[in-house]
């Protein structure tokens, strides 16, 4: 086993070692290119304090743009023996460059690191997440106006109660999305704020620029007590999860809900225009009647649901 950064003069057991990272190493390989961006503003940042020179910053971020590009193409692996994505990029810079490699790691902890290193990936997925909800929100618009005149059920209690339509159905939906949309909103403003620097929690005796770094890394704001930025760890993920959940499960199920009671008028009416060809009456009570198309319509709906 590999001699890991934090290590001191005593190694730690196997077994516990392999308990505690479990699939940290499989789920870094998404956090590889923002590593490596978290990484490039920190060096510069470094350059213009004097911990590094110019033609340091030079090489490193050199380097550091091969690394990024073959993270880009899905290249970008963690070896045998090697703990984690910040390690492995650490390794391939000092392969390359030497001493100079393991400067990157200058007024930075492993905890501001991979804050750093969240962020930026749960900040790019909430956007990619945000465009397709709005796909979502012109299709549901766009249907909502071709079927305002088509006629549907409107329920309440559960029970047929006054006439609507499919453009009326539709259209709720696409303002619900807009209600879910400021959950997310809020969810990004939290995750948009840079913790670099804030090292293991205490801050860093170097005179770190965290306004520059804030400012190359595209965060609106930071992290401003460095206690705060390491005692924050989990909140950001509970609030994308909740505003995720707004816009995934809420909303699939309110759908899903509503589709099967659109399903039950459906082929009531249809029982109704079949009257009694296609139905059958139960075993004990005969004058009672249920529709075969229903039952089998239903049994198909609750499979695909």
């Amino acid at each position: 086993m590999a001699q890991k950064l934090w290590e001191k003069n005593v190694r730690v057991n196997e077994e516990i070692d392999r308990f505690t990272v479990g699939r940290d190493r499989e789920m870094d390989l998404y956090l590889a290119k923002h590593d490596v961006l978290g990484s490039m503003a920190h060096i510069t940042m470094l350059e213009s304090i004097g911990l590094l020179t110019a033609g340091e910053l030079e090489m490193l971020l050199a380097e550091l743009k091969n690394i990024y590009a073959s993270a880009e193409k899905g290249e970008f692996v963690i070896e045998d023996g090697i703990e984690d994505v910040h390690s492995q990029v650490e390794l391939m810079l000092t392969r390359k460059l030497g001493d100079v490699g393991k400067k990157i790691h200058s007024g930075r902890s492993r905890n501001d690191q991979v804050l750093v290193d969240l962020k930026l990936f749960t900040r790019a997925e909430l956007k990619e997440v945000a465009e397709e909800v709005e796909q979502l929100f012109h299709v549901l618009i766009s249907q909502s106006n071709t079927y305002k005149d088509v006629l549907m059920p409107g329920y309440t209690h559960l029970q047929i109660a006054m006439p609507s339509s499919f453009g009326l159905w539709f259209g709720a939906y696409a303002e619900s999305l807009v209600d879910d949309m400021m959950f997310l909103q809020a969810a990004f403003k939290m995750c948009n704020r840079n913790p670099l620097g804030s090292a293991a929690g205490y801050g860093s005796s170097f005179p770190l620029d965290r306004e520059m770094t804030t400012r190359l890394l595209g965060f609106d704001s930071m992290d401003y007590n460095v206690v705060y930025a390491q005692m924050g760890r989990g909140k950001m993920e509970r609030n994308v999860a909740f505003a995720l959940a707004s816009i995934a499960l809420l909303y699939a199920l309110r759908k899903v809900r509503n589709c099967k009671l659109i399903v039950v008028s459906l082929f009531l009416l249809l029982r109704c225009h079949f009257s009694y060809r296609f139905s059958q009456s139960t075993s004990i009570s005969l004058n009672k009647m249920f529709s075969l198309l229903c039952v089998k319509a239903l049994s198909e709906f609750n499979e695909l649901v």
